[in-house]
């Protein structure tokens, strides 16, 4: 039985035939006119998205095939299926992600990108689709770490523009820059940097595939944090992404892309 069209691929269709009329109508021939606004912004058919691809196991390349894959890439493409159309992804370091956004290289940001007030007061949100909390990481020879409290004075490798960074500053800790996860632990194994502070389910699955004894998880956030994806103001897409979601969250597929990667439901 053939897959019933999305409500987007019906507008789609429905604004070619539209534009078509439009254009058979018109006598003059003239090519000027602006877009009027409304325009469906996935009429190509295809949902672009900004991506890290180095993010495990969220977002990266599988040493085996080479291929895109993990939690938010196979979450995104479920929504993009739902929606009927295609996904093209881009792949670009956090630091930089959300300037992509702004500059309109992709609709919207599949990376855990956190929900805080400040990224709200620029960006929209679909709802999360992924609860954690954050993780302080030492070496695994250091024990002045007991409590996010014990970060004060240490020097954290961070993305700057993460969440996570504003939590290491708001507790007293000094910022190094790194492009993301997997150099801020090889420079806290270096011993270059006194800690790192990340979301937890990333730091547990580092430290089960890479089998590390050199670092380890020191304390949490306690607090959870929400995972979403991101958009530019006024896209046009929330409502329709949120429909997807809950079409997957009531159908079982997120808990099931969530058990593949986590052994456990962390959508929320």
């Amino acid at each position: 039985m053939p897959r019933p069209q999305s409500p987007l691929a019906v507008r789609a269709a429905l604004a070619g035939a539209l534009a078509l009329a439009v254009l058979t109508g018109c006598s003059g021939g003239s090519s000027g006119g602006g877009g009027g606004g409304g325009e469906d912004p996935l009429a190509d058919g295809v949902l672009r998205v900004g991506t890290e691809g180095t993010y495990a196991p969220f977002t990266f390349r599988d040493p085996a095939s080479g291929e895109l894959t993990g939690y938010d890439v196979e979450v995104v493409e479920a929504v993009a299926e739902e929606l009927g159309v295609e996904v093209e992804f881009s792949e670009t370091t956090f630091d930089a992600i959300f300037a992509g956004l702004e500059a309109e290289r992709y609709d919207v940001v599949a990376n855990q990108v956190s929900i805080t007030e400040e990224r709200q007061a620029t960006y929209d949100f679909s709802a999360p689709y992924t609860v954690s909390t954050g993780a302080v990481v030492t070496r695994a020879d250091d024990a002045s770490v007991a409590s996010l409290a014990d970060v004060a004075g240490k020097t954290s490798a961070q993305s700057t523009t993460s969440n996570w960074a504003e939590v290491a500053t708001s507790n007293g800790a000094t910022v190094e820059a790194v492009e993301g996860f997997t150099q801020a632990v090889a420079l806290l194994e270096q011993g270059r940097v006194d800690i790192t502070i990340n979301d937890d389910l990333a730091v547990l699955n580092y430290l089960e595939t890479t089998g590390s004894t050199s670092v380890r998880i020191a304390a949490t956030t306690e607090e959870e944090t929400q995972q979403a994806l991101a958009f530019r103001k006024d896209s046009g897409l929330v409502d329709d992404v949120d429909a997807a979601l809950e079409t997957l969250r009531t159908e079982g597929r997120l808990a099931e892309i969530s058990q593949q990667y986590f052994g456990e439901d962390v959508s929320g």
